[in-house]
């Protein structure tokens, strides 16, 4: 059968042949055993339901043994034939242009060379996954290929629901992603419902088909080392010579293996750990990182040297983060910056490995005995804390980068609270070290409206790319011209970035680029791109962000960690965004429980648009692209916070219909007496 044979046919109506298990990709470990044997039947009885009864008996024992196994049933057997990576949008049998792009897009996210666990359909962050089961991704695509512009496909957690009539101008898709009833969404409840097939993590990018690969972090995660060197006095590189600047961290995965490349582009030694083999010859295999190193003696002698020569290197150290802490304290190495970017929204799966353990023996311990394997977590954390506060001692500007380190090193009892401790108040920061949105990101990018723009040249073709990078470098220009001061860093930053794109050669997976824009940004670069496409010098393009945004995100311990009013532990900003993108004009749109700090712990949204060259593309975008950013503005302004209350009277003044309530500043000394 063909490619868009296979396609076209949904789940077959004979059984494939078995597949066997493939050892040489990178397997989700085993997760935990949660269920009882009464839930362990209704697993089962979930998972059969998606096929004919003929052949439920040939499954059961199938879909019984990797329920035992794994943790889970993804239905191997049913992996597709073809090679899954995202082809030129005229190659996916489709009725509706819109829909063929999201194909392109599902397909990107589950690519081998993007996703980091491809077999188990997880992108990204050790459990953020695209579908359950492969079932849900085939009969995903039939419904796509079928779909018309009268339709919108209802997504619930990875199944499709099914095709429901709606109108032109409506959402092709509409996806939920762990949205669960509040008392239970802790994280035995994503364990439990999630080997029941009822619920997904979706992460961000995920689950809601927006996944670029590492380039989709690398900008933002290059903003935040290239201001974090600016806050310790140092001046990002901006030639062959570094900054003569250390920073170390962990992590070689979907989202964290971002961090080796935006050090270069920075221009500091990096020095990012990682326990997972494969995970550290993937991204050494794709120039992402320079060099991989598995002896700290060694590793600290290439490092003294490269900081001498102010190198601009990258080094992968195959082991654990914390010996790298411990070992530079003991050897007198001084680090600059540092951080950790382990999946610790995931701590007890996967997502935090703990020193003492190789990769193996952690993985068994995990899946043997899981209260073992939290309690070497935890005092895992604790090492890793008292390493760190002996650097911070000496001058290291340590930064949580939003995975929640520092909230688990907390609840596993490690010294990481503030003067205020655990009875900090909503205005007061509970820990010792900020998160990077508190003292980078937050006041720096969201408050003024900057954050991750993204787009996907539909023709796969890299001219199409290239020019898209032409296109966006020369708005960005014009758009300079008049910006003011406040923002002049920014423009800066992200001209030079966009100017280095192709050089820095970013591209894994789909024709993709990223950058942080604010409202004008966004939709003057969109508007031209449209314009370009109506030319016919491009082919369609997707736009989108990560849910990593300026309103996307409800998240108190990054996204809305600068927030201090006390309203960080509320969720109206993330669902009002994705209830004004759906009616505005986006092709699709998303809302999930988790991503990023974890299930439970975050409400965040995105969305994907499709511009095709037509006027009501235009419209669509203008429409919607300034509700995606100003929303976030708004809200950040009423919890007066002054970057926020600059550009939100900025786009009032752009925009006449925008009217925003205003945040009226109380005396302190009027408090003091209360």
């Amino acid at each position: 059968m063909t490619f868009q044979e296979q396609i076209l046919e949904g789940i077959p109506e004979e059984l494939p042949p078995v597949k066997p298990y493939n050892t040489n990709v990178n397997h989700a470990p085993k997760r935990k055993e949660i269920l009882t044997p009464k839930e362990k039947k209704l697993a089962l009885r979930n998972a059969l339901r998606y096929f004919d009864k003929k052949h439920h008996a040939a499954l059961l024992p199938e879909f019984a043994g990797e329920l035992e196994k794994y943790g889970r049933i993804y239905m191997y057997r049913f992996r597709p034939d073809y090679e899954m990576y995202a082809r030129p949008i005229d190659e996916y049998p489709a009725r509706c242009r819109q829909a063929a792009a999201i194909m392109l897009m599902i397909q990107n996210n589950l690519d081998h060379a993007v996703a980091q666990h491809p077999h188990e359909l997880i992108t990204y962050g050790g459990n953020g996954a695209v579908f359950q089961n492969w079932a849900q991704y085939r009969l995903t695509m039939k419904y796509l290929a079928e779909m018309t512009e009268e339709q919108t496909l209802v997504m619930y957690s990875g199944h499709p629901l099914g095709l429901f009539p709606s109108h032109k101008e409506a959402p092709r898709v509409v996806v939920t992603n762990g949205m669960m009833i509040p008392n239970y969404s802790k994280p035995d409840d994503w364990e439990k419902f999630n080997a029941l097939g009822v619920t997904q993590y979706g992460q961000m990018t995920a689950g809601s088909y927006m996944y670029i690969g590492p380039q989709g972090i690398v900008h933002g995660t290059t903003i935040t080392v290239m201001n974090a060197l600016r806050k310790i006095g140092k001046s990002p590189s901006t030639g062959n010579e570094g900054a003569g600047a250390l920073f170390v961290t962990s992590g070689l995965g979907g989202m964290s293996g971002a961090q080796p490349k935006a050090g270069n582009i920075a221009g500091c030694v990096t020095v990012c750990a990682e326990v997972n083999p494969k995970a550290v010859h993937t991204r050494h295999s794709q120039g992402w990182v320079d060099e991989v190193i598995d002896d700290p003696d060694t590793l600290a002698e290439r490092v003294k040297t490269a900081k001498a020569n102010k190198e601009i290197v990258s080094i992968a150290y195959q082991g654990n983060v914390v010996d790298v802490w411990e070992h530079f304290h003991n050897k007198n190495i001084h680090i600059d910056l540092g951080s950790d970017q382990t999946s610790l929204h995931n701590p007890w799966a996967g997502g935090y490995y703990p020193a003492g353990l190789d990769f193996e023996e952690a993985n068994k311990m995990m899946a043997d005995d899981p209260e073992k394997f939290r309690e070497c977590v935890q005092e895992s954390l604790r090492r890793q804390a008292v390493a760190i506060n002996k650097h911070t001692e000496q001058g290291t500007y340590f930064f949580d980068y939003g995975n929640a380190f520092l909230l688990e090193a907390s609840r596993a009892g490690a010294d990481v609270f503030g003067p205020g401790g655990e009875n900090a108040g909503p205005e007061e920061r509970e820990f010792r070290y900020p998160s990077y949105v508190q003292d980078i990101m937050g006041p720096m990018c969201f408050d003024y409206g900057f954050g991750p723009f993204r787009w996907v040249c539909t023709s796969g073709k890299p001219e199409d790319l290239a020019r898209t990078d032409a296109i966006a470098c020369e708005v960005l220009e014009e758009i300079r011209k008049n910006s003011p001061e406040e923002i002049q860093q920014q423009m800066a930053d992200n001209i030079r970035w966009i100017k280095g794109a192709q050089e820095n050669k970013l591209v894994v997976g789909s024709q993709a680029r990223i950058l942080y824009a604010d409202a004008e940004g966004r939709m003057k670069i969109a508007e031209a791109f449209n314009n370009a496409i109506a030319r016919g010098e491009i082919g369609e393009v997707v736009l989108g962000r990560d849910h990593h945004d300026v309103s996307g995100t409800d998240s108190p311990y990054r996204e809305t960690s600068n927030i201090y009013d006390g309203s960080r532990f509320t969720a109206d900003m993330a669902i009002h965004n994705v209830i004004g993108d759906s009616f505005r004009g986006a092709t699709w749109v998303s809302i999930h429980n988790g991503g990023g700090v974890g299930w439970g712990e975050v409400i965040n949204g995105g969305f994907g648009m499709v511009l095709d060259g037509s006027k009501e593309a235009d419209n669509r975008l203008k429409s919607m692209l300034f509700w995606d950013v100003n929303n976030g503005i708004a809200r950040r302004s009423w919890a007066r916070n002054e970057e926020a209350v600059f550009a939100v009277n900025r786009a009032m003044q752009a925009e006449p219909r925008l009217k925003v309530t205003l945040s009226n500043r109380v005396d302190d000394t009027l408090l003091e007496n209360i």
